[in-house]
């Protein structure tokens, strides 16, 4: 199966215009089977309260079961389950999130590997997010060449107000249509966008939105501003700016790096009316133009300020210097990223305080690997190191709420081997 869509891949590749009218055919038993054992485990279940394993004791005749359905045109698309999650420390309100059933969450991920297997031969280089073989870290090598190597003077710093909340259905639908006509793949991704959520047991239908949660979403998410903003950039914006300008993007998060900043100006301007016409918005609270890179030191030396900084991906970025006195661009996990981890080790400590030591010693251990893989870069240490120092503290609060009488001091604990915690090191050292 895997091979089928490796020879979608290459003919996608082959002829950018090629319409692709039969891929309904790949959705057989076996093609969902090897779908299954790629699909997480450790989803919740649905609106229809079946679990992983439930599913899973019966896959060979529940597969048969929906490619039967598929091919007779039955199969209809169940609402998703929504479940308000909190937007993180700091912050008001919650995030939608859908839930897919088990069975749903299954077809999605299949018809996705197909929608991945045509569109990878158009995303253009500068998107990184949702796609095989790149990842946060590969677009923040990307940023960091374009800043060091190319002529970088100004940063447009974006924010789409409710990306995922505002994809208009029937631009969508045209953007996949544009590659691929099969009427089976089409109307599945029709009953998906007009499927809607359930909550409290009410069904409430969405006009727009793409719902998050689902593996369908990545996919399409990316189709929409592959067509709206990183096609209009390349095709129609970029050619006629008087200096040089460049993209990277990762989901509906994106930094746009300029030459000139009269370039970078009027990208903004037409960047609002480009949004408008696709139903989305610039959060204009967290959109803004900043000098960077370079000679951005110098240019704010002359009225006796620093070099702003800017967040993407977690990391704080700042115009730094090397030991010899050259430009270096800096990244610190930024203090959202950092709050945010230390609030969710916080949680588990309080949740936990009455397990054992050791116990309690290994998932801090797992935690804070999991914190220094993504985020050891060059420079990051000092940081890093100061994020295990307050956990530790954490840690030692809620060891002492035990009991009145401890005689958990520092002296004593740093001397124990179940008190000791991980220390940071590089991990991607040539990003």
């Amino acid at each position: 199966m895997s091979t089928q869509l490796g020879q979608i891949n290459a003919k996608a590749k082959t002829d950018r215009k090629l319409r692709f009218t039969s891929l309904a055919h790949l959705l057989t038993p076996e093609f969902l089977e090897e779908t299954w054992r790629q699909l997480n485990r450790q989803g919740a279940s649905g609106v229809d309260g079946e679990t992983i394993q439930q599913f899973e004791r019966e896959l060979g005749t529940r597969v048969q079961d929906i490619c039967r359905r598929l091919k007779a045109g039955t199969y209809k698309a169940p609402p998703v389950r929504r479940v308000e999650i909190s937007k993180g420390p700091g912050k008001v309100g919650t995030r939608p999130l859908g839930i897919p059933t088990v069975e749903d969450r299954l077809v999605q991920r299949a018809v996705a590997r197909i929608l991945e297997a045509v569109f990878e031969a158009d995303f253009l280089d500068c998107s990184y997010g949702f796609r095989p073989r790149r990842s946060p870290h590969h677009a923040l090598r990307a940023l960091r060449e374009t800043i060091v190597t190319k002529k970088v003077r100004h940063l447009f710093e974006a924010d789409i107000r409710g990306y995922f909340n505002h994809i208009n259905h029937q631009w969508l639908r045209e953007m996949v249509a544009h590659r691929i006509a099969d009427p089976v793949i089409l109307r599945l991704i029709g009953k998906w966008l007009r499927a809607g959520a359930m909550q409290n047991g009410v069904v409430t239908r969405t006009e727009a939105g793409t719902p998050q949660g689902g593996p369908i979403s990545p996919i399409l998410a990316n189709i929409y501003l592959h067509f709206v903003l990183d096609l209009w950039f390349e095709k129609k914006f970029r050619p006629f700016c008087q200096g040089e300008a460049y993209l990277t993007r990762f989901a509906d998060d994106f930094v746009v790096s300029f030459q000139y900043k009269r370039d970078a100006e009027t990208f903004h301007r037409k960047l609002i009316w480009r949004f408008r016409r696709f139903n989305l918005e610039l959060a204009e609270d967290k959109t803004r133009l900043l000098p960077f890179g370079r000679f951005a030191r110098g240019m704010k030396a002359e009225y006796g300020e620093k070099p702003e900084t800017f967040e993407f991906l977690g990391f704080m970025h700042v115009c730094g210097t090397d030991r010899s006195g050259r430009f270096a661009l800096v990244r610190i996990p930024s203090r959202k990223s950092c709050r945010k981890f230390l609030a969710r080790t916080h949680e588990w400590l309080t949740g936990h305080r009455h397990w054992k030591r050791r116990d309690q010693q290994r998932q801090l251990r797992i935690m804070l690997a999991g914190f220094y893989q993504y985020f050891g870069l060059h420079h990051c240490k000092p940081k890093l190191d100061w994020v295990r120092r307050e956990v530790q503290l954490q840690w030692v609060r809620v060891l002492r709420r035990r009991s009145q009488r401890h005689r958990l001091y520092w002296c004593y604990l740093l001397r124990r081997e179940w008190f000791a915690l991980p220390y940071a090191r590089t991990v991607h050292a040539g990003i």
